[in-house]
């Protein structure tokens, strides 16, 4: 039996690379994963007989144990999250990286926020009070131009021995920073190449590319998240502001979810960065958001 990784997945296909010999076999899973609604994933390390030699044909007998699993796109043991928001043309968006950071820290995944087109900026300043903020709270932020090829040159580094997955929304230059890097590649810039597994409006399927010594991913629908999708809930939400958290263990009450609550931390920090108070008003939007998506239970009446 041969053991390996799941690359892609197409018309109920699996495209298993073998781990010992790199060969990829086309590969079909078996009854049993039906029976128990076990549905094998991109990313996934599986045992596999091989049937046909020739053909590099065979059926996944077993699917080890995952690390973490996303639904959207659907694929697993992915460990880094590559988020990719441009300083201008868009503007940076600072609602819309806390709310990935929000996701992405719930699902325990790291994130690293890759800034692009700093070369569309008249003074750099304009950022540093962001990229100061965000570093100080344990992020990474990398600050690049595809003009500058020392500005990319780190992110091959982050990479390097990581399943990754790319996300940010459209236009923030994802094929830039890609064609920049490695050149043959060729991504039509302004939109997804085929070569990453999507058209421009369609995803196709899902599928990891090894690059610079790891293994990328593009995330297709991955530019606006429902909270709804990935099951967060308001403690859990309080929890992935990662400052909020440090500062919870001062708050009055445990399980404080910096509202209402008296004498809490968070709150008490607040007048002191204009960054911190930025990010408390977009938790306060996203709680507000979570809550209207609970349902209403109506007593009935009694007659």
């Amino acid at each position: 039996m041969a053991e390996g990784q799941i690359i892609k997945a197409l018309s109920g296909f699996y495209y298993v690379t073998d781990k010992e010999t790199s060969t990829i076999y086309e590969c079909r899973g078996r009854g049993l994963f039906r029976k128990h609604e076990i549905t094998p994933l991109v990313g996934d390390y599986v045992s596999f007989d091989i049937v046909d030699e020739a053909k590099k044909q065979g059926y996944i007998t077993a699917i080890h144990p995952r690390t973490s699993e996303l639904v959207r796109p659907p694929i697993s043991n992915v460990d880094q999250v590559l988020l990719v928001f441009s300083v201008q043309k868009p503007a940076f968006n600072q609602v819309l990286l806390d709310r990935f950071l929000t996701i992405i820290e719930a699902m325990d995944l790291v994130p690293v926020i890759v800034l692009t087109k700093y070369d569309l900026l008249d003074h750099e300043g304009v950022m540093e009070p962001y990229v100061s903020y965000y570093r100080s709270i344990g992020y990474t932020v990398l600050k690049t131009s595809k003009y500058r090829s020392e500005t990319i040159r780190p992110l091959k580094d982050y990479i390097k021995g990581h399943i990754s997955v790319f996300a940010g929304q459209s236009g923030v230059g994802k094929s830039s920073l890609l064609n920049a890097l490695d050149s043959s590649l060729k991504l039509n810039e302004g939109e997804i190449s085929e070569a990453l597994g999507r058209g421009r409006h369609t995803t196709r399927h899902v599928e990891l590319f090894r690059l610079f010594g790891g293994l990328v991913a593009d995330t297709p629908g991955f530019s606006s998240l429902d909270f709804a999708e990935f099951d967060i809930d308001a403690t859990m939400l309080a929890h992935s502001f990662v400052e909020f958290w440090e500062l919870s263990q001062d708050c009055k009450f445990r399980g404080c979810l910096h509202q209402n609550e008296p004498q809490c931390a968070v709150k008490a920090r607040l007048g002191q960065d204009p960054i911190f108070d930025a990010r408390y008003q977009n938790y306060l939007s996203f709680q507000k958001e979570l809550l209207g998506m609970r349902p209403v239970y109506h007593k009935k009446s009694r007659n």
